[in-house]
């Protein structure tokens, strides 16, 4: 039997962009005990980050959040500033991380005077190598249209896509010790959590 090789080529494209896609629209986060995935990008202040140099000075906490407009973000991220101490204190780090531009990102970090550290991922790899991106459905983007909410404009180039807001606490090894990931936004960790499980 003699195989067709650019229709080969192509089947596996083909497959290999569905697999991406179905990652994109049904994300599962990644499990307690398995390897944190290793990534460098840059901070709100423009600075390098690299997290497997960061665990060399202990364990990160890794918290996705959608955005400023997202009032749940906010108080979550409010609940982190306010009680901040109590986790540093731990000698943990805290490290957020959003699809926004950096100048979203900037109103952000002033709001919490620059306490953590927010990672800007510009071409969304932090978030799939975490399994906790989707793209927002269109009927959703209408409604987020009609309450100002305009991700093309607040995302850039990353447009339409969201993180679940999933939490990882990342031990100094690599691992990752605890996982909080819900798909209902609505829906965060608590400080006492982070605390408990540090």
């Amino acid at each position: 039997m003699t195989i067709n090789k650019p229709f080969l080529y192509y089947s596996i494209f083909y497959f290999m962009i569905l697999a991406c896609v179905s990652q994109a629209q049904d994300p599962k986060g990644l499990l307690k005990g398995t390897k944190a995935p290793f990534f460098y990008a840059y901070d709100q202040f423009n600075n390098s980050f690299d997290l497997e140099e960061q665990l060399q000075s202990g364990p990160v906490v890794l918290i996705f959040y959608r955005g400023h407009w997202c009032k749940y973000c906010n108080k979550q991220l409010e609940d982190l500033h306010d009680s901040l101490q109590f986790i540093l204190d731990k000698g943990v780090s805290i490290v957020t991380v959003t699809p926004e531009k950096m100048e979203y990102i900037d109103e952000t970090s002033q709001k919490f005077n620059n306490a953590f550290k927010i990672i800007s991922d510009a071409d969304m790899k932090i978030m799939d190598a975490y399994k906790v991106r989707f793209q927002v459905d269109k009927v959703s983007i209408a409604k987020y249209n009609i309450w100002g909410i305009h991700l093309n404009e607040f995302n850039g180039d990353n447009g339409p896509n969201l993180p679940v807001p999933a939490t990882y606490i990342i031990e100094q090894n690599g691992n990752i010790k605890y996982v909080f990931f819900n798909e209902d936004y609505k829906k965060r960790i608590t400080v006492k959590t982070i605390l408990n499980n540090l």
